[in-house]
């Protein structure tokens, strides 16, 4: 008697139970690192200084004194695309938090505390200088939890792009738990605008030491480059 029918149904059934339980398992991080998409439905900066922490309990709290930080975030709000560029200076010590990596963009208005969205990969470097970028598709996942689920859980691009001055992006460290430096999402142009000096701003530039000195003077420079050259923005309708 063969015994090839029973043996080939045992596997396939261990077969669909691996797969039923790899279905029901919670990921450790939704998001994926992707290319860089075509284009973008909307940019944003963020000038991050230590002296707009606000603690979980809602409280001001200082940051690292003399530390910032430059965001630069494009969106592809259709793909579900954030591309980032994220510039850290003077923030020092080991990166702390209760999320997945302790580089966030938090639902949270000025002067008010919120919950993490979308978690970042840390920048690397020194206490110097610390940098990061590339581009995450979601859905978000934060690893925090509230009410029994993910912080990241229903988050869309779209809801960033609505309001984003309701939005902060931030780093923390052991030393500075609740923050080390953070600030507000301003939306810039994509595809440039003239610096006066006869070109335009690079992301490039935008994410480095020179966008420091221009977020400071509440000036946001962003150039969008294709494969064939500048990429035009697409408004939603």
């Amino acid at each position: 008697m063969s015994t090839t029918r029973p043996v080939l149904r045992l596997t396939a059934l261990a077969g669909a139970a691996a797969l039923t339980l790899a279905a029901t398992a919670a990921p450790a991080s939704a998001e994926t690192e992707v290319p860089e998409p075509d284009s973008f439905t909307s940019a944003f900066t963020v000038m991050a200084t230590p002296d707009t922490i606000i603690n979980p309990d809602g409280e001001a709290v200082p940051g690292e004194e003399g530390a910032t930080g430059t965001f630069t975030f494009r969106v592809n709000s259709d793909e579900e695309i954030i591309c980032y560029d994220i510039t850290l200076q003077g923030v020092t010590g080991e990166y702390e938090s209760p999320a997945k990596t302790a580089t966030h963009i938090h639902a949270a208005p000025a002067g008010q505390g919120g919950p993490p969205r979308i978690a970042f990969p840390n920048p690397e470097g020194d206490d110097s200088s610390r940098t990061s970028s590339g581009c995450l598709q979601g859905p978000f996942t934060t690893g925090v939890e509230a009410d029994g689920a993910d912080t990241g859980d229903g988050f869309t691009l779209a809801d960033l792009e609505a309001d984003p001055a309701s939005f902060s992006a931030d780093t923390h460290t052991a030393e500075f738990v609740a923050g080390a430096v953070r600030g507000q999402l301003t939306e810039i142009p994509v595809g440039g605008v003239d610096t006066g000096a006869g070109g335009l701003a690079t992301t490039t530039e935008a994410a480095g030491t020179g966008a420091t000195a221009a977020a400071l003077t509440g000036v946001a420079l962003l150039t969008v480059v294709g494969a064939a050259g500048a990429v035009a923005l697409r408004r939603k309708a």
